[in-house]
């Protein structure tokens, strides 16, 4: 097993989440994302990025505009919607959890077992008729 493909499945696990918080700072441009996520050294290629705006969009979390451009073609410009908004928010609330987790499965001192689960109390065995009889 190779610890980079460990860290790629990581970094696309958190790739939409880091995806729609750039976006949450206001309408973005594809290329000027791919950049900042390249700088964050998240990996992205463009062929990443495209379908998965696409996704985003069709899913109802985005929208965009048509800018024009100075030095091209139009470009699109992504916005969230109100529903990633509130998607968004939902996503910064278990990153925290998750956050939250890690800390404690790392802070743990090594060498502690866990804590058994709560055991119930045995059930008392019911007496039998001839034991009724004796009492």
């Amino acid at each position: 097993m190779k610890v980079e493909n460990t860290q790629v499945q990581m970094r696309k696990g958190i790739l939409e989440f880091c995806i729609l918080e750039i976006i949450a700072r206001g309408e973005v441009y594809a290329s000027d994302m791919l950049e900042e996520l390249t700088q964050a050294r998240m990996i992205v290629v463009e062929g990443t990025l495209y379908p998965l705006l696409t996704r985003l969009k069709n899913a109802g979390l985005l929208d965009y505009t048509w800018k024009e451009s100075s030095s091209g073609p139009p470009r699109k410009y992504y916005t969230l919607t109100a529903v990633g908004q509130d998607f968004l928010h939902e996503l910064r609330l278990t990153w925290e959890e998750i956050e939250d987790s890690l800390q404690i499965i790392r802070n743990k001192p090594q060498g502690l077992a866990p804590a058994p689960p709560a055991a119930y109390p045995p059930p008392t065995p019911a007496p039998s008729s001839d034991e009724d009889a004796l009492i």
